[in-house]
């Protein structure tokens, strides 16, 4: 979900590190910056993530809006998270690469409402310890708090009532990627 301006991104946390973001609009202590994390692009892989709210550690679900500068920016300094040689010709090479990116990027098999794998996949970043200062302080717009929703969603689907589930899902599509981003990242824009 995006705008012209923004991105929004989502993150499970337990309840009192969401909870004080939240309430700040920003991410406050217990928050802690002193370690990777992780955002997710896809609302239902975030689902199938914190399994509708009840993973451990994962009870509350926040909307994350950042600045598309930001992101981009995090995508432009990234790299892939595993070993793959059709982008890395030899392992050194990504090893390296991998030891000197501030931000990891992963592709995970995108998820249905009833959270099984789709044959697509979506994109997971991972921003380190040297990033966390710039999503924080610089690249975070807005924190909403959508723990209520998502549980709503996921009584609907568990009643097997797919077409209201889906109506209150948020309004994702492709984003529209620079194409010398894309490039540098290896992805298709078709």
């Amino acid at each position: 979900m995006y705008t012209p301006e923004t991105v929004t991104v989502y993150q499970a946390y337990p309840v009192q590190i969401a909870m004080a973001a939240a309430k700040a609009g920003r991410f406050v202590p217990p928050f802690k910056r002193d370690r990777m994390s992780w955002i997710q692009l896809s609302y239902l892989w975030m689902m199938h993530r914190c399994q509708w709210t009840t993973a451990e550690g994962q009870e509350r679900v926040l909307a994350v809006e950042i600045t598309r500068e930001g992101f981009e920016w995090a995508l432009a300094h990234a790299c892939l998270a595993q070993y793959d040689h059709n982008f890395h010709a030899e392992r050194e090479a990504w090893t390296h690469a991998l030891k000197e990116s501030p931000v990891r990027v992963q592709w995970e098999p995108e998820r249905s409402l009833e959270l099984k794998q789709l044959p697509y996949r979506t994109l997971q970043v991972g921003l380190g310890v040297d990033v966390i200062d710039k999503y924080v302080q610089e690249w975070t717009v807005g924190i909403t708090d959508v723990t209520h929703k998502a549980r709503q969603i996921g009584a609907l689907v568990r009643k097997g009532d797919e077409y209201r589930a889906e109506a209150m899902l948020p309004d994702e599509r492709p984003y529209p990627l620079p194409a010398a981003l894309a490039a540098a990242l290896h992805i298709s824009t078709t």
